[in-house]
């Protein structure tokens, strides 16, 4: 498996335990329907949270959420539809992004970017 993946999945676990640490009930890891994929979906105060993860070593070109782009995020859009459909999930929802980025000693920098977005 390449570096970056390693990253993105590094990424995404240590996503998963600052939300799971924060209240939040994971529901779902690296969901998928057709061609999009969703990270991690949540549920906190009877919201279903789509979350995207984005980890970067630097932030030389930019931020790690700046990489969230227009396509993915009518991608997860799509994803979310079918998810709530199959829920049958009748409350609010939201998307969120959370951003890690490792300072020069390796440590992440977590930074949970709730409404980041809406498709």
């Amino acid at each position: 498996m390449a570096s970056h993946n390693d990253l993105g999945s590094d990424g995404e676990q240590l996503a998963k335990q600052f939300l799971e640490n924060s209240g939040y009930e994971i529901l779902d890891e690296n969901w998928v329907f057709k061609k999009s994929e969703i990270d991690l979906i949540a549920y906190k105060d009877s919201k279903i949270i789509f979350v995207e993860v984005k980890t970067r070593k630097n932030n030389t070109f930019a931020e790690p959420e700046d990489f969230v782009s227009q396509n993915k995020q009518k991608q997860m859009a799509l994803a979310a539809d079918e998810y709530i459909y199959l829920m049958n999930h009748q409350h609010q929802i939201r998307f969120d992004i959370i951003s890690i980025l490792f300072d020069k000693f390796g440590k992440p920098i977590i930074k949970h970017i709730e409404d980041a977005f809406w498709p």
